[in-house]
């Protein structure tokens, strides 16, 4: 339609069929007309069809040719170091500042289980075979460079227990080892 537009000499013609068609876009998206500045866009999409050749008196500065030409600009992104890329940078977070907590203070040791058992579901998103605990263990106590010491009797979610979903939405509940059954 836009191109039979181009074609149409008469400009006072031509600039009320560009204006029928701004109405049929507007009323074949109408959910669209909350949307600020809905009839700019209009504007310029009939712009950008006509290839910017359409030679009518928009209501708007219609947008120019060049802005299309242009590559768009590098997002810079930070490059750091993750020993561990399975575990991901926030894990490494979590682990330096537990790291740094007093070794009396409750709250270590809890993170210590959570990172533990946060470590071992990404180790099974990535490697879809079963991990020991004694891995995700000596890993932990790798990247706290050994200032993170595991409670002897910390058990880790078994791998069953992490995939299974549990309640009616398929959520993965966690479940602290000291609440949890052991069995035997």
């Amino acid at each position: 339609m836009v191109h039979h537009i181009m074609t149409i000499e008469d400009r006072q013609e031509r600039m009320t069929a560009v204006k029928a068609i701004i109405d049929v876009m507007g009323t074949m998206y109408p959910y669209l007309r909350d949307i600020n500045e809905f009839k700019h866009k209009l504007w310029d999409h009939i712009a950008i069809i006509s290839d910017f050749k359409l030679d009518i008196d928009y209501p708007y500065d219609p947008p120019r040719p060049e802005t299309f030409a242009e590559k768009p600009k590098l997002v810079p992104y930070q490059q750091s170091e993750i020993k561990y890329r399975h575990y991901g940078k926030i894990v490494e977070q979590f682990i330096t500042t537990t790291a740094n907590m007093d070794d009396d203070d409750p709250a270590k040791n809890t993170n210590i289980e959570l990172i533990a058992n946060q470590m071992k579901k990404a180790y099974l998103l990535w490697n879809k075979d079963a991990v020991e605990d004694s891995k995700i263990l000596l890993d932990l106590n790798e990247m706290s460079k050994g200032k993170l010491k595991p409670r002897p009797d910390l058990h880790l979610q078994e791998s069953n227990e992490i995939f299974k979903p549990q309640g009616k939405r398929g959520k993965i509940n966690y479940i602290p080892s000291s609440n949890r059954k052991r069995e035997k």
